[in-house]
């Protein structure tokens, strides 16, 4: 018998049509290590998925969203992944990047050919597939996103 599956929390941010991603620190040692991923992460022991993801976005960008409502919860053998989304309702610029190499709102078409452009890269990086593949199911979940 194996580990039971890692439990995580994150959220889908979105502001005019765009996807606020962190693009993940390139160091070798992490999962998507220079890839596009959602804020959030690993809950506490004993923290339901809301609590946790509300922390997450506190420690990670200093934001507290004004609503974030469960979109999926996915599961496989290996992790358990809460998929909260919700309004980005300040400026990219007020964020306070505390984890990660840099954030950004990606564009849907950036979305669809898995890669959106890094200032501090200088160069545009691959979206995580798992995260990718969230945001194609939440496109074709809310058709209207995007009007």
């Amino acid at each position: 018998m194996g580990n039971p599956p890692v439990e995580v929390a994150i959220a889908v941010l979105y502001q005019q049509g765009r996807f606020l991603l962190q693009l993940r620190d390139n160091i070798p040692n992490i999962l998507y290590p220079g890839y596009w991923a959602f804020f959030g992460g690993h809950l506490e022991p004993g923290e339901d998925a809301f609590t946790g993801v509300k922390r997450e976005l506190l420690e990670e960008i200093g934001y507290a969203p004004p609503r974030l409502d469960l979109f999926q919860r996915r599961m496989s053998n290996t992790i358990i992944r809460n998929v909260f989304h919700g309004p980005l309702t300040v400026p990219v610029e007020s964020l306070q990047l505390n984890e990660g190499w840099d954030l950004g709102l990606c564009s849907i078409a950036d979305v669809r050919r898995g890669a959106c452009y890094s200032p501090k890269a200088q160069e545009e990086r691959p979206l995580g597939p798992p995260h990718q593949e969230i945001l194609l199911m939440f496109l074709e979940h809310y058709p209207s996103f995007d009007t």
